[in-house]
């Protein structure tokens, strides 16, 4: 039945390839988009195709430094409370509108709106309002001082859209479904699970890219992303079978990246449950699971053991020891806490195709359970069904334990920190394990606004090992970025926030 639904599914893209124009670039990703709003993203794959069509006022390069992009500029004030801006002149957004001081303050204000969903609000907390000094300058005011802003401006939910953008026939000021931005492209349709498409802009402010046309092509199953590009039907996929790797890099028609990348990949627990809310069964559970084995039979190396709360690229990692394998101390844990085995009964949610070997992982993870005496029930679904029922609120959340991947959009603890505090907790961000510690708080609330580096790093470390020791999840891996694109285009690689770079892949020849 499996063969029969691949084979179909390829043939559909096949089909309608075939009446594809040669200057379309065709990239097959694993998840559908849970949102086309870029202020109510939630994963890195949705904001990349976003990026194409909107634009930040900061940016990152390959190896991580800020790059202007709307902001050739940028300032903070000696007491910090302050962030000045200097914008791009001569920029239009794809309606035809200038890009402004006014637009990014409308921007600003909206992402701070409390009426507008925005998961990933936490980093602009800070920000108490925005002032438009001129046409081009902004000044960005804000509670406490906040040594990442510029880091965190750099994110996809910073980007800015047209505010006349709002009244297009399927917008609204609290969702928008066709964004307009100023980025190369311009957004032209999307069907739902199967494709998002975009079209170059011509009156694009800076370098044009070659393609005149992007597809994205939803493909869950990561052998059928690999069968299209082999057969020649896409140009690039994300996260092929890792086993499969050796042989895609040793095969000439296709060339293998490894991109760069800060993705924890971890097994959320909800904390506020029976029995998960004592520390003593999470440490069980950590202990129960060989991450080691894991790595290396099913994603065959493409990640490393976590060792701390984050991944070791970020500023503030230091490094803790990971949970070692031991059955037996998982079983005495789950003894004191007063379970037999067999008692302890969860729902176990994975997604399929998100992450490397994501539901297969998970597979090996629930039969390590099984073996100290824990029952998970393993199930899968859609990415956007799967990312609405991890955000439900406390009170409506039935979640036990889910399979989640974390990449900061900048490379520092204060964005992987968010996962850790009560304020993002659902529906307000993305921390669904709802594990609050007052002392991490604190923690986390100073380093947050220490301009010391040394100061800052210390207070982050000294929140690591709390966290580490709480075990609000299952700490498992720092996961590699394998992307596989066609010999025949070139110009294809990586960003350290997990975003394949390729708005200006071209013909290798």
């Amino acid at each position: 039945m499996r063969f029969i639904k691949t084979a179909a599914v390829v043939l559909a893209v096949i089909t309608a390839g075939s009446a594809l124009a040669q200057s379309t670039f065709r990239i097959a990703i694993g998840v559908d988009a849970d949102s086309m709003d870029p202020i109510q993203g939630t994963t890195t794959t949705i904001d990349n195709i976003l990026d194409y069509m909107v634009e930040t006022l900061i940016g990152i390069d390959e190896n991580g430094a800020l790059v202007p992009v709307l902001a050739t500029d940028w300032s903070t004030s000696e007491d910090g409370l302050t962030m000045d801006l200097t914008l791009r002149q001569g920029v239009v957004f794809h309606d035809g509108t200038p890009f402004n001081a006014d637009a990014v303050v409308w921007n600003i204000q909206r992402l701070l709106d409390p009426e507008v969903n925005v998961p990933r609000r936490g980093p602009y907390a800070p920000i108490t309002s925005a002032e438009a000094i001129d046409e081009y300058h902004v000044r960005l005011h804000l509670s406490q001082p906040a040594p990442y802003m510029a880091g965190a401006l750099t994110q996809t939910t910073g980007a800015i859209i047209s505010p006349a953008s709002v009244d297009l026939e399927g917008n609204s000021y609290t969702n928008i479904t066709r964004p307009v931005g100023t980025g190369p492209y311009v957004f032209e349709s999307r069907a739902l699970g199967e494709r998002i498409v975009v079209r170059r802009f011509d009156d694009y402010w800076g370098e044009k890219p070659y393609y005149e046309q992007v597809v994205f092509q939803v493909v869950p199953e990561a052998t059928t992303r690999e069968s299209l590009l082999l057969a020649g039907q896409v140009d690039m996929i994300i996260l092929p079978p890792a086993s499969d790797i050796p042989a895609l890099d040793a095969n000439p028609s296709v060339e293998v990246v490894f991109g760069p990348s800060n993705r924890t990949i971890f097994i959320v627990i909800n904390t506020t449950k029976p029995y998960l809310n004592d520390k003593r069964v999470r440490q069980a559970l950590n202990h129960a699971v060989d991450k080691e084995a894991i790595v290396q039979g099913i994603l065959f190396g493409a990640a490393d053991v976590m060792d701390a709360p984050m991944a070791s690229s970020l500023f503030g990692y230091a490094p803790i020891g990971a949970y070692e394998y031991d059955p037996e101390k998982a079983r005495q844990l789950l003894a004191e806490a007063g379970l037999q085995p067999g008692e302890l009964v969860l729902d176990f949610m994975s997604p399929t195709g998100r992450y490397v070997q994501d539901f297969p992982a998970a597979q090996a993870i629930a039969n390590y359970l099984a073996d100290v005496g824990v029952v998970a029930n393993l199930r899968t679904m859609d990415w956007p069904t799967y990312v609405g029922t991890m955000t439900q609120p406390v009170e409506t959340n039935e979640t036990n334990l889910h399979l989640l991947g974390w990449a900061p959009a900048y490379m520092d603890a204060s964005q992987q920190m968010l996962q850790f505090m009560q304020s993002q907790h659902p529906p307000a961000g993305l921390a669904t394990s709802f594990y609050t510690n007052p002392e991490v708080e604190e923690l986390i609330a100073r380093a947050n606004s220490t301009v010391d580096d040394a100061q800052r790093a210390a207070l982050y470390q000294e929140a690591s090992r709390l966290i580490w020791d709480d075990a609000p999840w299952i700490f498992l891996w720092v996961q590699r970025f394998p992307i596989v694109h066609s010999a025949n285009v070139t110009n294809i690689g990586g960003l350290p926030n997990e975003k394949f770079s390729a708005i200006y892949a071209r013909p290798a020849n």
